[in-house]
């Protein structure tokens, strides 16, 4: 089980759009909720190694009974013969904090929002730890989510399926491929005998890059190469 280390209040202020150094109210109100956020989530993920099947058009993970497709997946996993599949979660708890301190505090709402999201973000960091200490990984590559370039979000659901996350984890997916809970993550990692290519993850392959909130503000803080 993972245990939340203090949430990164600089990251839930860059989900707030704030840029640079956060003024006194919002290091006020994150300060106020890091503690209540870290106290009430519940982190869990679920994972499975998988080899890796490139054929002209699509490439196959065992046990995931349909293919993944296109152009940015393919170059993700460019010399990847293993990969692993991850479904993380920080559980309802977080929507449920989120609505609650809606009731009394808007601002105090958002702050618990974008806390909710540094915490999934420190989760899939942490699993990612624990995995690669049981799996043999000479090289990997970051974790790449349906939806990022031209990978449909749609595979979220078969993703969900495979890991078992419903039962494991409480992690399902709507119709529209909304996970609940919300801040949940799922991803594919890629595992090879060589370094990647110096690949660069960010806004140039987001799915949200057209609409994302911090497209005009300096990014939300993951673009790297690596």
């Amino acid at each position: 089980m993972i245990k939340l280390d203090p949430l990164d209040k600089a990251e839930a202020a860059r989900y707030m759009g704030v840029r640079g150094k956060a003024d006194a109210q919002t290091s006020a109100l994150l300060e106020k909720y890091e503690p209540i956020v870290r106290a009430k989530l519940r982190p869990a993920y679920v994972y499975r190694e998988a080899e890796v099947r490139f054929t002209d058009k699509e490439i196959y993970l065992t046990g995931l009974e349909i293919p993944l497709t296109g152009n940015s997946v393919r170059r993700h996993l460019k010399g990847c013969k293993k990969a692993v599949m991850l479904a993380a979660t920080v559980s309802a708890e977080a929507d449920k904090l989120i609505r609650q301190t809606a009731v009394t505090d808007m601002a105090g709402s958002l702050a618990v929002d974008c806390l909710c999201s540094a915490a999934i973000e420190q989760v899939c960091e942490k699993a990612e730890i624990e995995i690669f200490k049981v799996i043999e990984a000479p090289f990997r590559t970051w974790r790449f989510s349906p939806g990022y370039g031209d990978l449909p979000i749609s595979i979220q659901k078969e993703l969900l399926l495979t890991l078992n996350a419903q039962r494991r984890i409480g992690l399902t997916v709507t119709d529209s491929c909304l996970m609940v809970p919300t801040k949940s993550v799922t991803a594919i990692i890629g595992i090879s005998d060589s370094p990647p290519e110096n690949r660069k993850k960010g806004c140039s392959v987001c799915s949200m890059r057209e609409s994302c909130a911090f497209k005009h503000n300096g990014g939300c803080g993951k673009d790297y190469k690596l």
